[in-house]
C-alpha cells in the first residue's frame, strides 16, 4: 500500500481527486490549500468566479456520483434545484426563443458554487484517510524523471512534504509550468484566448408566487460583430435568485445597481430586467474578470515525470459562460480513479502520463466548444476564426434555428451542452437530418410562458418594458 499522496488545491477538482486516491487504497491523502476554508457553504477568496452562476450538468453530475455516491441527493437536500433542459428553461438563443417540450430531457442542478464545493468537501472528508492542511505549495521536489513530493510554505517557513503521487489541482492560478522548469522540464506550450468577458452578479429574494418560475437566460450573440452580452436568472438554495450578467470586451456589465438593471433591460429581450425589477436585492453587484480560456498542453510534453498528475483548471480553463468547468474537473478525477484501478496503485510506471492524456480529452472537447465561440467576438485576443471555425459556426447556427421547433435538433443540443455526450453527437445522422430539414414550426415571437408564468412576470415588472 502506498504511503502518501499530496493534492494541491482543495477546490472541486482537488477534493474529487482526494476521494479517488483514498478509494484506491492510498494510506494518507493530504490536501493543501492556502485559503482558510469556510465551515459552511460560503464564498472563499481563492475562487473569484464563485459568486457567479455555475451549472452542474448531467454529465458532470454522473461523474461526481461515481466518485462520491449520493452527492446529488446531498445537494438537493441542501436546497439545490433540479432543472429540466427540455421544459424548465426559458432560453433566448442568438436565433430566437427556444421552445419548451413536455418530453423528457437531461437535467442540471442549480445552486451556488459555494454549496457545491462545501457539499463535496464535507462528503469527501468523511473518509478517515483524507486531511486538509492550510499551506501553500511553492514547488515540486524530485527530478525530471520522478516527482517525489511538494515544497510547502507555512508559518514556520518552507519544508518538503514527500509523496508517492502529487496531484496539481490548484486551479486557474496554477504555477505548474514554472514548477516543471525547476525540474528541468521546459518548453510546455500554453495558449490563451481571451474574449475579455466580465461577469457581474447579484442575489435576489425570490418573490412570493415566483418559486416555480423557470431558469431564464438571454444568451450572447457571437454572430453580429459586436460584443457579446448575456444575462441569466437562476434559482439557488435559500429561496434566492442568482442573477448573472456577462459581457465580452466592449460590452461589459456595470457594477452599480442602476446600471446592472439597465444592462439587463437593454438586451435583445428585457425579460431578465423585468423579472428582477420587482424582486428584493440581497447583495451588492459583484464583478470579476478572470475569464480567459487557458490551455497548458502538458499532455503534449515530450517527457513527463512519474508521480505527477495535473487535473481541472490547472490543465485547462474555459470562459465560465459555457458552464463546463465543474464537469470537466469531475471527468478528470474519474480518469484518475479508473487508471488507478487498472494500474493497481499510484506508483505504477506510466500512470501519470496515462492520467494526463485521459484527462486532456474532455479538456480538449470543452476547449473547442468555448474557443470556437469566443473567437467570433470582435475584440477577442489570442485567436481569430479559421475556415473550420466558420464551417462549424454555420452548422451550429443552422442546428440552433432548427431547435426552435424540432425536438430532434433540440435533443442534440441538450445532449452536448449537458456534457452527457461528446460534441460529435451533433453530427449523428438524426441530428444532421434535423439541421438540414429545419424547424417544422414557426419561430416564436416571445418567450414560451405559461399563463401562470406570464402573470408572475407581469406582476413583477416595474419597468414598463
Amino acid at each position: 500500500m502506498s504511503r502518501r499522496a499530496v493534492v494541491v488545491g482543495a477546490g472541486l477538482a482537488g477534493m474529487l481527486a482526494a476521494a479517488v486516491l483514498a478509494d484506491a487504497g492510498v494510506a494518507e491523502v493530504v490536501v493543501l490549500d492556502r485559503d482558510e476554508l469556510p465551515d459552511g457553504p460560503r464564498q472563499r477568496r481563492g475562487l473569484p468566479q464563485g459568486r457567479h452562476a455555475h451549472l452542474l450538468m448531467t454529465g458532470g453530475l454522473r461523474a461526481m456520483e461515481e466518485i462520491v455516491p449520493g452527492v446529488g441527493k446531498r445537494l438537493l437536500a441542501a436546497g439545490a434545484h433540479e432543472i429540466s433542459l427540455s421544459s424548465g428553461v426559458l432560453a433566448r438563443s442568438p436565433e430566437g426563443w427556444l421552445r419548451r417540450w413536455r418530453r423528457e430531457g437531461p437535467v442540471m442542478l442549480t445552486c451556488t458554487r459555494a454549496l457545491v464545493d462545501w457539499t463535496v468537501r464535507a462528503a469527501v472528508l468523511e473518509h478517515p484517510r483524507i486531511e486538509v492542511r492550510r499551506a501553500a505549495a511553492v514547488g515540486l521536489t524530485g527530478s525530471a524523471g520522478r516527482v517525489r513530493g511538494v515544497r510547502v510554505s507555512g508559518p514556520d517557513g518552507e519544508a518538503d512534504l514527500d509523496a508517492d503521487l502529487v496531484v496539481d489541482a490548484s486551479g486557474r492560478g496554477t504555477r505548474i509550468v514554472t514548477w516543471l522548469d525547476g525540474l528541468g522540464l521546459s518548453g510546455v506550450r500554453t495558449r490563451t484566448v481571451d474574449s475579455g468577458l466580465v461577469n457581474a452578479s447579484r442575489v435576489y429574494r425570490v418573490p412570493a408566487g415566483a418559486e416555480r418560475f423557470p431558469l431564464t437566460i438571454v444568451q450572447a450573440d457571437p454572430y453580429v460583430s459586436r460584443p457579446g452580452r448575456s444575462a441569466m436568472v437562476m434559482p439557488v438554495e435559500g429561496d434566492r435568485w442568482l442573477v448573472s450578467c456577462g459581457g465580452t470586451r466592449g460590452g461589459e456589465p456595470p457594477a452599480d445597481a442602476e446600471g446592472f438593471l439597465r444592462y439587463t433591460l437593454d438586451l435583445p429581450d428585457p425579460i431578465v430586467g423585468r423579472l428582477i425589477s420587482g424582486a428584493e436585492p440581497l447583495t451588492d453587484v459583484h464583478v470579476s474578470r478572470s475569464t480567459s480560456n487557458v490551455r497548458h498542453y502538458l499532455d503534449k510534453a515530450p517527457h513527463w515525470p512519474e508521480g505527477l498528475v495535473v487535473l481541472g483548471d490547472a490543465l485547462g480553463t474555459f470562459n465560465p459562460a459555457y458552464g463546463q468547468g465543474m464537469s470537466v474537473a469531475a471527468f478528470g478525477a474519474r480518469v484518475l480513479g479508473r487508471e488507478l484501478e487498472r494500474a493497481g496503485g499510484p506508483d505504477a510506471p506510466g500512470l501519470a502520463r496515462r492520467v494526463l492524456r485521459g484527462a486532456a480529452r474532455p479538456v480538449d472537447a470543452a476547449w473547442a466548444m468555448a474557443v470556437g465561440q469566443d473567437v467570433l467576438y470582435p475584440a477577442t485576443r489570442g485567436g481569430r476564426p479559421g475556415i473550420a471555425d466558420r464551417a462549424v459556426t454555420a452548422y451550429t447556427r443552422r442546428m440552433t434555428r432548427a431547435a426552435a421547433g424540432s425536438f430532434a435538433a433540440a435533443s442534440a443540443i441538450w445532449d452536448v451542452t449537458s456534457m452527457r455526450t461528446p460534441p460529435t453527437r451533433m453530427f449523428h445522422p438524426a441530428a444532421v437530418l434535423a439541421a438540414l430539414t429545419g424547424s417544422p414550426l414557426p419561430a416564436l415571437s416571445g418567450p414560451p410562458l405559461t399563463p401562470a408564468e406570464r402573470e408572475v412576470l407581469d406582476g413583477l415588472d416595474r419597468t414598463g418594458a
